[in-house]
């Protein structure tokens, strides 16, 4: 059998994850400054670019029935984008060469630390990277005055559970990869089409009825669609579904995840 049921055990996990994510925090202090500039420079060129050049031309946008700045528009979707990225490369490429490169798992399990805490650590060390990313971003549009609304405060812990779920979902494969090559499959068949599909350059009237329904379950979509209202001073609509659906992504994506790891290391 390709999947002994020994690798769908509940997880085996404790306070344990604790010390990996803690090695991972005092390494990555090292480079925290040019770390924080690469993570941010993209985004807020994004940002500035299409934001302030491209929403000159286009004014406003309907979102909700009212016009929204297009800067605003942009910034609430390009956050949440952020969080997807800055999630997704460290549990990629960043897990990945410890996992396998550096073999910095195996050095690790020969404590009395289980695979299953590793998994764990790389997922919270990865949602933190993630939610570090955007409280930077976060400061940036606050002094250019793109929103000062005090639910901010709650968009910032959607933002960490959005990078919470991006992390589960890109540690699938980086179980499943042989090669930092393989994780281009993911970015080009999987985040980049999201991009473009989950409303965070243009709104998503615009699509054809069909990709609007698949949309509607992409979780980055349920992403943009909690957090962009928060922008503007309001709450989402249909809260409970979106969160819903960002919930069923993280766990299932977390226990594939363990699945495919535990399978990884007993080959």
């Amino acid at each position: 059998m390709m999947f002994p049921l020994g690798l769908w055990r509940f997880p085996d996990l404790s306070l344990r994850w604790w010390p990996v994510f803690l090695r991972n925090l005092l390494v990555w202090r090292k480079l925290a400054l040019p770390s924080l500039v690469g993570n941010i420079a993209e985004p807020l060129m994004w940002l500035l670019a299409f934001g302030y050049g491209m929403g000159a031309l286009v004014g406003q946008v309907q979102f909700e029935g009212q016009p929204v700045p297009y800067i605003v528009f942009l910034a609430s979707g390009s956050i949440c984008m952020s969080a997807m990225n800055a999630a997704s490369f460290e549990a990629l490429y960043s897990a990945f060469s410890r996992m396998h490169v550096q073999r910095t798992w195996d050095g690790i399990m020969n404590a009395p630390i289980s695979l299953d805490n590793v998994v764990m650590a790389e997922m919270l060390w990865a949602a933190y990277k993630a939610i570090f990313t955007v409280s930077a971003i976060l400061l940036v549009m606050l002094a250019l005055g793109i929103s000062h609304s005090p639910k901010l405060l709650v968009a910032w812990v959607v933002l960490m559970g959005a990078g919470i779920t991006f992390s589960c979902i890109a540690l699938i494969f980086n179980a499943l990869a042989r090669g930092y090559d393989f994780f281009t499959y993911y970015f080009t068949l999987f985040l980049t089409p999201m991009m473009f599909l989950s409303g965070v350059f243009f709104p998503r009237d615009q699509l054809p009825g069909p990709l609007r329904v698949a949309s509607d379950w992409l979780p980055l979509t349920n992403a943009v669609e909690l957090v962009r209202p928060m922008f503007l001073d309001r709450w989402p609509e249909h809260p409970v579904r979106h969160l819903s659906v960002l919930l069923a992504y993280t766990v299932a994506g977390f226990i594939a995840a363990l699945v495919l790891t535990r399978r990884r290391f007993r080959s």
